[in-house]
């Protein structure tokens, strides 16, 4: 994380300087600090999460930071504060079927990782904060997309497990195919 990037986290504390100070003192501390202010924060499970991270990556969509939380298993992807309409609009026109997340806003709270967590610990960032985020109104709207079409994906290859279980399995539901020449 770079420093303009501490300075925009730290300052939805309600004590920047305090906040600093402490990522000073050490790097790794994770801090609690309001949603809703400067970012609102999306959390899903986290196989649903690193899928819609993957998918926002290889297309090059807008995404601002995204953090894990290893032990809760959870995946928040930070959005401009005031995105909950665009995003619950598009989040179920996109969907095939309803995607379970929270949303953080006002009255919320988020543990973030501090700007230079370590492998294995707890709070980690996918991508952490470089600079504030600029406000992009494509961000929640390819957020929204980008989750429905995982989620759908998902449950597409869940159930590809559920009706063929193994790979033996899935062999031998299929007729062999003739060997041209043979």
């Amino acid at each position: 994380m770079t420093r303009r990037g501490i300075e925009w986290l730290s300052a939805a504390a309600s004590d920047p300087v305090t906040c600093r100070m402490r990522w000073e003192d050490d790097p790794r501390r994770p801090l609690m600090l309001p949603a809703g202010q400067l970012f609102d924060v999306v959390s899903v499970e986290q196989r649903l999460g690193l899928e819609a991270f993957d998918q926002l990556n290889r297309h090059d969509l807008p995404s601002g930071p995204v953090m894990i939380d290893h032990r809760a298993r959870r995946v928040g992807f930070f959005l401009s504060a005031n995105s909950r309409y665009w995003f619950a609009y598009f989040i179920k026109r996109e969907a095939k079927r309803p995607v379970d997340y929270r949303y953080l806003s006002s009255d919320s709270v988020v543990v973030v990782p501090g700007p230079m967590p370590l492998s294995g610990d707890r709070y980690e960032w996918l991508r952490a904060p470089i600079r504030r985020p600029e406000a992009n109104p494509c961000r929640p709207i390819a957020l929204a997309t980008v989750l429905g079409a995982s989620a759908e994906l998902l449950a597409r290859v869940d159930r590809y497990g559920e009706k063929f279980g193994s790979p033996d399995d899935a062999v031998a539901a299929y007729p062999e195919e003739p060997v041209p020449g043979a």
